[in-house]
């Protein structure tokens, strides 16, 4: 079981300084290999574009033999098989964590634990952060960058007040109703808010389907179809439903998005909500929560499910990379992506220099890249710079590990959201949402959308 790091968060461009010492060379094809890879920000943010640039010069520096070209381009999974087929495609891909497994299954992506092992510090992976992005098997096809996992954000002020204790979140949903449900009646304030709009009903849902034990899509043949219309989603459904018009604990409120919830919360107004321990930045840099302490996270609830939804970034080579290309890639995704996360000098440089204004949040936790004994040492470099209470961090901390991580439906998860933003909004709007002809319908709408989009 591996714990949680008090990370930074932040992006590790400008601090990719140290070599990899990754790949032996073996394989390349002579003289210098020409590397395209996604992930270069755009000219507009030049400050990115500046450590970028540091970044490929100095990998070039300890690679003689690669040069690095970067593309701006974003992965499209509507024209990355046309673009693969005609040679068009980058050799270092930047995709969602929505995408790695469609990309294993229809085999357009390399594996790489090989070429990965040859790097010292390789079986120091933390696996939760690699199964997202394994076989089932256990081959590895990438590399991750940022990646995150979803909990139950909580106003601590709010459960004192309630008569609930602070450091005790609900880890279940029937606690979370019971709780919401206490914070209502008790301060007037709305004891859980569930997002509803600009597809975030359809992403909420899904974290909870999930802590249900039920999937959003699975596979059939050659494609994928909706797989929401049974029972998992149908209990989380009627879970709030029960919130919202038996318990009367969500509030009147009820389209909100993510900036919507963030917001309200950092006035006091919410009591739980679904989100992630960097909430905490949007919540005091944002919108100026008065009394930021009063912030706590726990692990996402769950009844029967034992997940949580996670995300981030993957970069994956495709399949169309020559033996050497591939080699090359990896050298470049340790150098820019790994070694930075885990080189304690790095993160001790990237917490003071992010220490330096008064308004940054430092040492919010995320998931590990590593293993416990080297994010104990990360730990440990960046703690003369840490300035959020960590101990309100910590049932988030313990609890996460013990939970799977899942990644978002691998197909269209935006359009599949689309559609069930309707569903949520029918369910909190409504007191008389008929929930089986909801999910029968979008059932209907979504594999009409997962069927266009068949490769």
């Amino acid at each position: 079981m591996k714990k949680i790091t008090a990370s930074l968060g932040v992006a590790v461009l400008a601090t990719a300084v140290a070599a990899c010492g990754s790949s032996s060379g073996a394989g390349q094809e002579s003289g210098t290999i020409t590397l395209r890879v996604q992930g270069m920000p755009p000219a507009t943010d030049k400050p990115s574009l500046a450590a970028f640039e540091k970044m490929v010069a100095d990998f070039e520096k300890q690679n003689p033999g690669i040069a690095v070209e970067g593309s701006s381009a974003a992965y499209d999974p509507l024209t990355f098989s046309a673009k693969l087929a005609g040679g068009k495609v980058e050799d270092v891909i930047k995709v969602p964590l929505t995408e790695p497994q469609g990309l294993i299954a229809r085999k357009q992506v390399k594996p790489l634990a090989a070429e990965l092992a040859k790097w010292p510090h390789y079986k120091e992976f933390n696996p939760q952060v690699l199964r997202p992005l394994s076989d089932s098997a256990g081959e590895v096809y990438g590399v991750p960058q940022s990646p995150f996992a979803m909990g139950l954000v909580y106003n601590r002020e709010l459960f004192t007040k309630a008569g609930l204790d602070p450091d005790k979140p609900p880890t279940t949903w029937d606690e979370v109703r019971a709780q919401a449900k206490r914070i209502a009646e008790k301060t007037g304030k709305a004891g859980f808010v569930h997002e509803s709009k600009n597809n975030q009903g359809g992403w909420q849902l899904t974290k909870l389907t999930y802590t249900f034990g039920g999937d959003m899509e699975k596979p059939a043949g050659d494609t994928w179809v909706a797989a929401f219309n049974a029972d998992p989603t149908k209990r989380a459904l009627a879970l709030l439903k029960e919130m919202r018009w038996t318990d009367d604990s969500m509030g009147d409120n009820q389209l909100n998005d993510q900036n919507d919830v963030i917001k309200r919360f950092a006035a006091g107004e919410i009591g739980m909500y679904l989100g992630t321990p960097g909430t905490y930045r949007l919540a005091k840099m944002t919108y100026g929560m008065p009394d930021i302490d009063a912030f706590g996270i726990g692990p996402l609830p769950q009844a029967g499910g034992n997940a949580t939804l996670t995300g981030g970034d993957v970069y994956m080579v495709p399949k169309s990379a020559s033996a050497g290309k591939t080699a090359a890639a990896v050298k470049w995704l340790l150098f820019a992506y790994a070694q930075p996360q885990y080189d304690t000098g790095a993160a001790a440089e990237r917490a003071k220099a992010l220490a330096a204004d008064p308004n940054a949040a430092v040492g919010v936790p995320t998931l590990p890249m590593f293993d416990e004994a080297q994010q104990a040492k990360i730990d440990e470099a960046v703690k003369p710079y840490v300035n959020v209470k960590l101990e309100h961090f910590r049932p988030w901390i313990e609890g996460t590990p013990k939970l799977q991580l899942r990644a978002e439906p691998p197909v269209r998860a935006q359009a599949v959201y689309a559609v069930l933003d309707s569903v949520v909004q029918a369910v909190l709007t409504d007191r008389d949402a008929d929930v089986d002809a909801l999910l029968t319908k979008a059932e209907t709408d979504v594999n009409a959308k997962l069927a266009a989009s068949r490769q």
